[in-house]
């Protein structure tokens, strides 16, 4: 990542936001998925928004308290029992809340370039902060800091406490109770928002066969992360249209791929990810499930039905392929794929598809250079049937130079958030569990399934990578940005086809497209002048 001395940002107060309900959760035990993240930095991950209409501190505030209402772990510290077992104590200690300003920033100095500014750390509290120090520390601080044409919302959480499916579970419901409390964007005191049921209720049963009576020895002063924090490195954001990673799954399935069948085949595959997705609601997972029976039925009446490469699997596929070719690794050498997998679903019995905690594990894979640069992404197989019998917890890091790491996931509701002023705009992490060769997976904001990725690299391996044909192939164009000067009532075709025109893009057959994503915001949203991102590839 690149590097600036001089803050861009400056802080304009902090305090410690409570649960307006005290808590009746008795203290939580850490599992063995959650101990092993002791040593892992805080989560990072937050959202760009457009600026809204009046000031949301007081709302945001007082949106986080009651948040914290549903989720009293947040508002916890850890606790070492005499017998070294860990806990989570719900003890109202409160979250951190942190306003910042950063006037000189635009979206676009944080969008625009190649690789990821460096001033995106100073959105996150807790820079580089490890897990372990939750028994002194807030579990949970929230950062929103407001540039000069956006407001960035930042959440940093103990990983400890937390995996991504909680994360965003509580992003959500954070947003969710935002956006239900605001009326003009300022607290509606007529209503009972105690009594608010949310839409997806976390779960903070304990009684799994993740706890353990098994005890976690650690070093005098705490764990330590398992890599180098001061390893240079290059971060970058690689996105992917639907149609790409299509493509790219026909080629790994070895199919032919055509634009028009594509359209039921995309739909068809979202909707089997829906139905196998816990977070669904359950009603409509066996209307899924008969939707995707009968198609198959009458598309495959003649032939045999064969398991099938995914699209993301096929994506990961090429991502490794590339990595290790522009790592330039002898023949030889032994590489490794880890990806955390969720196994919410996968326990005997299952487990709440909103239970709070992680429930994860890594998935190692191995191959030698040789080996996987000699394949295509069909190879990939195999390999995903190995991730499924073998889940091990892991240290992280890139020890022998020749490892990727895959977390985060594009199914997460990342999108989803709006707090009352529109969708958000862009999703960006802070320096966390960063290391040569970690990959984050995020949503398109597009949807569709398109996929940016997060990929963080040695500088010769980035620009290996960037001077990779295969991978590049795949990848879209640069993001433009385009700025509609009028509220979305007085759109007109013609408006944004003058946008298109002073941007140096022609693309009418898409403007009923865009006009969906302007429908889309929220109908509040009248501010003069808005950023869109549109993705060309």
């Amino acid at each position: 990542m690149s590097s600036s001395d001089s803050p861009t940002s400056l802080i304009i107060s902090k305090s410690t936001i409570f649960p307006d309900l005290p808590s009746a959760i008795a203290d939580l035990p850490l599992s063995v998925s959650d101990l092993p993240m002791l040593s892992c930095h805080y989560i990072q991950k937050g959202l760009f928004f457009p600026l809204p209409p009046s000031p949301i501190i007081p709302l945001l505030k007082s949106s986080l308290s009651q948040t914290l209402s549903r989720f009293p772990p947040l508002a916890g510290r850890l606790t070492t029992y005499p017998t070294g077992h860990v806990h989570i104590t719900c003890n109202d200690a409160g979250a951190d809340f942190i306003h910042a300003s950063a006037p000189s920033l635009s979206i676009r100095d944080v969008l625009d370039p190649t690789d990821v500014p460096d001033c995106v750390k100073e959105f996150f509290a807790f820079d580089r902060t490890v897990s372990y120090s939750g028994h002194h520390n807030a579990i949970l601080a929230v950062q929103v800091t407001e540039l000069s044409d956006a407001v960035f919302i930042g959440c940093s959480v103990n990983h400890a406490v937390i995996d991504g499916t909680s994360f965003w579970n509580f992003f959500n419901t954070f947003a969710e109770l935002c956006r239900a409390s605001s009326s003009s964007l300022s607290p509606n005191e007529n209503y009972n928002y105690t009594k608010m049921t949310i839409t997806r209720q976390p779960d903070f049963s304990r009684n799994s066969v993740l706890i353990s009576p098994a005890v976690l020895r650690v070093p005098a002063g705490g764990p330590k992360v398992t890599f180098n924090v001061d390893e240079p490195v290059r971060e970058r954001i690689f996105s992917f249209s639907r149609e790409a990673i299509q493509k790219l799954k026909a080629q790994t399935n070895n199919k032919k791929w055509s634009e028009n069948g594509d359209v039921l085949l995309s739909a068809v595959e979202i909707l089997g990810k829906q139905s196998n997705d816990p977070s669904q609601n359950k009603d409509n997972g066996a209307r899924v499930t008969s939707i995707i029976e009968n198609w198959s039925k009458n598309s495959n009446a003649n032939s045999k039905m064969t398991a099938e490469i995914s699209s993301f699997q096929s994506l990961c596929a090429l991502l490794w392929r590339s990595v290790t070719r522009a790592r330039n690794l002898p023949s030889s050498k032994t590489t490794t794929f880890r990806m955390a997998v969720n196994c919410r679903h996968r326990l005997e019995p299952k487990l709440d598809a909103f239970y709070f905690g992680n429930a994860i594990q890594s998935i190692p894979t191995y191959a030698t250079a040789g080996e996987l640069l000699s394949h295509d992404t069909r190879w990939v197989r195999g390999v995903v049937e190995d991730w499924e019998r073998d889940p091990r917890v892991f240290p992280l890091g890139n020890f022998d130079g020749a490892m990727m790491t895959v977390g985060s996931s594009p199914r997460f509701p990342m999108y989803d958030n709006d707090f009352g002023w529109g969708r958000p705009m862009a999703i960006r992490s802070g320096r966390a569990n960063k290391f040569d060769g970690k990959i984050s997976a995020f949503p398109g904001r597009e949807g569709g399934g398109s996929v940016d990725l997060e990929v963080v690299l040695a500088p010769d391996a980035m620009g290996g990578l960037e001077t990779d044909s295969e991978f590049m192939h795949y990848v879209s164009n640069s993001t433009t940005y385009i700025h509609i000067s009028k509220p979305y009532s007085e759109m007109t075709k013609t408006t944004v086809r003058h946008q298109l025109h002073h941007t140096s893009i022609s693309r009418p057959n898409e403007l009923n497209q865009y006009k969906m994503i302007y429908q889309s915001e929220s109908a509040k949203m009248t501010c003069t002048t808005y950023l869109y991102l549109i993705n060309h590839g």
